[in-house]
């Protein structure tokens, strides 16, 4: 099991105890005068292992904070493990930072099976499960779990517009689907069944699931060919994407292609797979795409790789999970701020839930982040964009939708 601070050692500024009273920190699990613990699970091996960068990058933004001198005199001290994308192992975790190293509330961990099996727990406990790192469209159940708030746009979302877009495009599609055997994969088929509807059985030919430690899904690849599909909607872990795309390519298979967007990485999964493989593959975004030239000099993008330059020289700047790590990291350090020195559980949560409207400089032109009491879904728009063999090139508009 892999566990790492970003804290940094030092004093911290006389004012500290001012902002936040030493009777209302020892109140507050995870919090003292001086600073702030937050609790961290990723998948540093494992199936999902490529999603450690995003883990990385957050542990880079905090020490980033706390270089500036972090949020109202606290330093933060991030404490992330290693959960290898294992349930039982992400509840072991989840009970050691909350019981062991008390932290305040947990931040972005990541995986919709590996979340789902702290959520319970972490409700019970009245501890923030804050912008977890999952699309699952039940992280917005405000009223079931009201301290499990999402990020990004929800999968069944998605789903409902690529089923959408597929129809126009091929009225008379047959459709395949192969989807991971869990709340993520099954989002998919969901935003699926909601636009078809009765006419599920007239359009769709082929629906394959398979195991998140399943080594390969070359069986499920060519069974879906052999379906006769010609629109094929991947719901798959950056793992698995890379290996759809390679396998669709050996067997000379060209359906019209959906990949969900949180496996669309240029430098995790389409290079790996071979970026030629991937030409005209569809997908969905709402962050802007660190290979893209329209953002070349972009003033946001230029703030991520400012940071990027300091705290992370070595990274591959083509992989859009640092993007991610860090756009998840300003919302949070939004929502510290205006926390306003109470870091209450209880404050954390209202301010998370109480977002009007927030512009992130890597978030595409016209996407927001946006919470209330009764929004859990801070981000629910998106637009369709295609590889090109070098790039994931934006057409259409900015789509908006509510989960369903």
């Amino acid at each position: 099991m892999i566990g790492r601070r970003s804290v940094l050692a030092g004093g911290v500024a006389a004012a500290a105890a001012a902002v936040a009273p030493r009777a209302r920190a020892a109140a507050t699990p995870g919090v003292t005068a001086h600073e702030i613990k937050i609790g961290n699970t990723m998948p540093y091996s494992g199936p999902a292992s490529s999603y450690g960068a995003i883990g990385h990058s957050e542990t880079a933004f905090f020490k980033m904070l706390n270089d500036q001198g972090g949020v109202a005199g606290h330093k933060i001290d991030f404490i992330t493990y290693d959960d290898g994308y294992l349930p039982p192992r992400t509840l072991e975790d989840a009970r050691r930072l909350v019981e062991q190293d008390k932290v305040d509330f947990l931040f972005n961990t990541l995986g919709t099976p590996t979340n789902s099996a702290i959520e319970r727990y972490l409700n019970h406990k009245k501890v923030p499960q804050l912008f977890v790192a999952t699309g699952a469209n039940k992280w917005g159940d405000y009223k079931q779990y009201p301290w499990t708030i999402g990020l990004q746009p929800s999968y069944r979302t998605e789903a409902q517009i690529y089923a959408k877009y597929a129809l126009k495009q091929k009225p008379n599609a047959k459709i395949g689907i192969l989807y991971q055997n869990d709340d993520f994969g099954k989002d998919y088929v969901a935003g699926l069944r909601d636009v078809l509807g009765k006419n599920w059985g007239k359009y769709v030919v082929k629906s394959l699931s398979y195991e998140a430690t399943d080594p390969t899904i070359d069986s499920q690849m060519t069974e879906l060919q052999a379906s006769g599909a010609d629109v094929f909607i991947s719901a798959t872990a950056p793992k698995q994407a890379a290996q759809a795309i390679h396998k669709a390519h050996d067997l000379n298979w060209h359906p019209l292609f959906f990949m969900t967007n949180v496996s669309i990485s240029a430098g995790s999964v389409m290079k790996p797979a071979g970026a030629e493989n991937g030409i005209g593959i569809i997908t969905s975004g709402w962050m802007k795409d660190p290979t893209e030239a329209t953002f070349k000099d972009d003033p946001g993008m230029n703030e991520w790789r400012a940071f990027m330059a300091k705290y992370m020289p070595h990274a591959d700047l083509s992989d859009n999970n640092f993007v991610y790590g860090y756009t998840a990291c300003v919302v949070m350090r939004h929502v510290l701020e205006q926390c306003k020195g109470n870091f209450s559980r209880a404050n954390v949560m209202k301010q998370a839930t109480s977002i009007g409207k927030l512009e992130v400089g890597t978030l595409l032109p016209g996407i927001f982040v946006s919470t209330s009491a009764t929004n859990y879904h801070p981000i629910r728009a998106m637009q369709l964009q295609k590889w090109d063999g070098k790039n994931w090139v934006r057409f259409g508009g900015i789509i908006e939708g509510a989960p369903a």
